[in-house]
């Protein structure tokens, strides 16, 4: 044959090549449109005009589709899933698109906007008192750490590190990770602490009257670091390194959450000093029957469900 022509083996290494391509820019295109694009509308859109676009976006079966699917399937299996299965979706994809456009709402909107559209019930503690700040991945979390940082909290967001896989591939939505913790440090006017490392760091925090913040529903694969919980009638693992500090340090702790109004686009932050507390268990109990409570209000509103597997004790 023609000695210019390629072989069989080179013609699939392009073929290969090509197919990486493909997936390359499909994945890069869907991260540019769920994390950058459409949830960027609320830099340029008044915000009733724009919750009114998202409330049409998120009957998109394909938007968010992985995560809304696994996070269905998760649902469906515990039961909380409900009897309209679509409009369980549809409400999950919203509360994502809107958590993403906070984001770009924090970095356009100033205060005037925040006390328009965040309703509060409850006070931060005292500004100055050392604490912990305890909240979950539920809702739109943005606006509660924008209202802390004004009512005076000096709050110190414990951040995962952004080593994970899930990134690998992903520029765009490293990028956007990238920034989100940014935006952390902007809203609370603090460094943030290592979630992934050590609780060393902490008590110094504690000593200067800081506070902590936490957001405590996080998977943990360590039993030796881990606590039985009751959750949504089930057995599930939770960390218990913070809680078992703030007893054995007698640290007062404070849990907060910040939701969203599906019908209207309203923000709400719901704040509830429980003080401080002498025995593990009790605080176990009163800290994640906080989480089981939310869920069960507004099981679409939690954005762990994809991580279902690594919470419940199998056979609980």
């Amino acid at each position: 044959g023609d000695g210019a022509s390629a072989s069989p083996l080179e013609l699939i290494q392009v073929s290969r090549r090509l197919d990486e391509w493909r997936h390359f820019l499909r994945v890069q295109g869907r991260d540019a449109l769920e994390f950058w694009l459409l949830p960027g509308l609320a830099m340029v859109l008044p915000w009733r005009l724009c919750f009114a676009v998202f409330k049409r976006l998120a009957r998109w079966s394909w938007l968010y589709r992985d995560g809304v699917e696994a996070a269905a399937r998760e649902a469906q299996a515990r039961g909380w899933l409900g009897l309209d299965a679509d409009a369980w979706r549809v409400r999950r994809r919203l509360i994502t698109l809107v958590d993403h456009a906070d984001f770009f709402l924090a970095a356009t909107r100033g205060k005037a906007w925040m006390r328009q559209h965040l309703k509060v019930e409850g006070d931060w503690p005292a500004r100055g008192q050392a604490g912990i700040l305890c909240t979950f991945h539920w809702g739109t979390g943005t606006f509660g750490l924008r209202h802390a940082g004004l009512s005076g909290m000096r709050a110190h967001a414990m951040v995962a590190g952004l080593d994970s896989p899930a990134y690998q591939g992903r520029p765009l939505l490293m990028a956007y990770a990238r920034r989100r913790v940014a935006m952390v440090v902007r809203e609370t006017g603090q460094p943030t602490l290592d979630a992934s490392g050590s609780l060393r760091a902490i008590p110094q925090v504690l000593r200067d009257g800081d506070q902590v913040l936490a957001v405590v529903d996080v998977p943990t694969d360590e039993l030796s670091a881990a606590v039985q919980v009751e959750l949504l009638d089930a057995r599930a693992l939770m960390p218990r390194g913070l809680l078992r500090m703030a007893v054995q340090r007698q640290i007062p702790m404070t849990l907060y959450l910040t939701g969203l109004d599906t019908e209207t686009g309203a923000r709400w932050l719901r704040i509830r000093p429980i003080g401080v507390y002498d025995d593990v268990e009790a605080l176990v109990v009163r800290v994640f029957g906080e989480l089981d409570e939310a869920i069960r209000a507004e099981p679409w509103s939690w954005h762990f469900w994809a991580q279902a597997p690594r919470f419940w004790v199998e056979g609980g």
